[in-house]
């Protein structure tokens, strides 16, 4: 995995977060917690979309926390 993509639509009110290219995408699903998962043809998750999202705090922008374990 070398980038994850996250997309916040304010006027969808979606968060759409990509752990490959979205292009590999061939089916998607959707959970009862209004959740889409992204799926590639294998079957693996390689993107969700969470619905009716709204962020917390002053709404002016979406903050992103990243930590980097290295592989052992």
């Amino acid at each position: 995995m070398e980038k994850i993509r996250v997309i916040h639509d304010t006027i969808g009110q979606t968060l759409t977060v990509w752990f490959d290219d979205p292009h590999l995408e061939d089916v998607s699903e959707e959970t009862t917690d209004e959740v889409i998962l992204m799926k590639d043809s294998s079957g693996r998750v390689i993107g969700f979309e969470k619905l009716h999202y709204h962020p917390s705090g002053d709404g002016t922008g979406l903050s992103v926390e990243a930590s980097v374990i290295p592989h052992r």
